[in-house]
C-alpha cells in the first residue's frame, strides 16, 4: 500500500485488516519523503519538550522506568507536518466510520523516541469494555533499520504468550490493531528509534491519557 498525492491513500487493506484480524502492518504506507519531514520535525524539537513518558491515566498517571524509558511529546498541530499527519489520520478515521461504523471520534498521537537501551513492557492500550481508545496506530520514522539495531514490536495474541507479529520498525511502515485485543512491547532498542504512536477513540478526550 502506497502513499501520496496530497491525502489521497487508500485505506482499503486496512479496513480489511481490521475488520478480519484486528490487525495489520503495511510496509511504505507512506511517502520517503514525508517521513524524513516527520523525523525531521521530532529532532528538530525545543530542548526539554521530549519528556518522559508515563503510565497509568489522568490523574493517576506517572513514570515508571522498569515499565517503559521513551520520550513522547504530543503532535497538536504545530507544524506543517504535523498538521498534514493528522489530516491524513481525520481521513483514515472518516473511512473507518464509513465502512466499520465504529462512531470514532477522535484522534490523538505522539511522537516517541526511544534512546539506545530504552524499552516498552508488555501491556494493552486499552482495557476490554472500559477504555476509549479503539484502535492503536504507529507509524515508524527510522531509516536503514536491522534487524541487529533491537527495537522491534512484538503483538502476542490476547489469551497466548506466542509472538503473534515481530515487526522491525522501518521508515514507513504503519501498523494498525484493535488496542482492546493486542497485547504488544518494545524490545530494547540500541540506536535511537523514532514512531508516531496514535489512537482513535470513541470520545474527545478532556486530557491527553497514556496507558499505553
Amino acid at each position: 500500500m502506497n502513499a501520496v498525492v496530497g491525502l489521497e491513500l487508500d485505506f482499503t487493506n486496512i479496513i480489511e485488516a481490521l475488520a478480519g484480524s484486528g490487525i495489520g502492518i503495511f510496509p511504505d504506507f507512506i511517502d520517503s519523503n514525508i517521513v524524513a519531514s516527520l523525523r525531521h520535525d521530532l529532532l528538530t524539537l525545543p530542548a526539554g519538550e521530549l519528556t518522559p513518558a508515563a503510565i497509568g491515566r489522568e490523574r493517576h498517571q506517572q513514570t515508571n522506568e522498569r515499565v517503559r524509558s521513551d520520550k513522547t511529546r504530543w503532535l497538536e498541530g504545530d507544524t506543517p507536518i504535523q498538521l498534514y499527519y493528522l489530516s491524513l489520520m481525520t481521513r483514515l478515521k472518516q473511512a473507518l466510520n464509513r465502512q466499520l461504523f465504529l462512531g470514532l471520534k477522535d484522534y490523538e498521537c505522539h511522537y516517541a523516541l526511544y534512546q539506545s537501551g530504552d524499552f516498552y513492557k508488555k501491556h494493552l492500550d486499552a482495557f476490554r469494555g472500559r477504555g476509549n481508545r479503539r484502535i492503536t496506530t504507529v507509524l515508524y520514522l527510522n531509516e536503514d533499520w536491522h534487524a541487529s539495531h533491537g527495537g522491534e514490536l512484538l503483538v502476542y495474541p490476547e489469551q497466548s504468550a506466542d509472538v503473534l507479529h515481530r515487526v522491525l520498525p522501518t521508515a514507513g511502515t504503519l501498523v494498525c490493531f484493535l488496542s482492546e485485543n493486542f497485547p504488544h512491547e518494545v524490545l530494547p532498542a540500541h540506536r535511537d528509534r523514532m514512531s508516531i504512536a496514535g489512537w482513535f477513540r470513541i470520545d474527545d478526550p478532556i486530557a491527553p491519557t497514556v496507558m499505553l
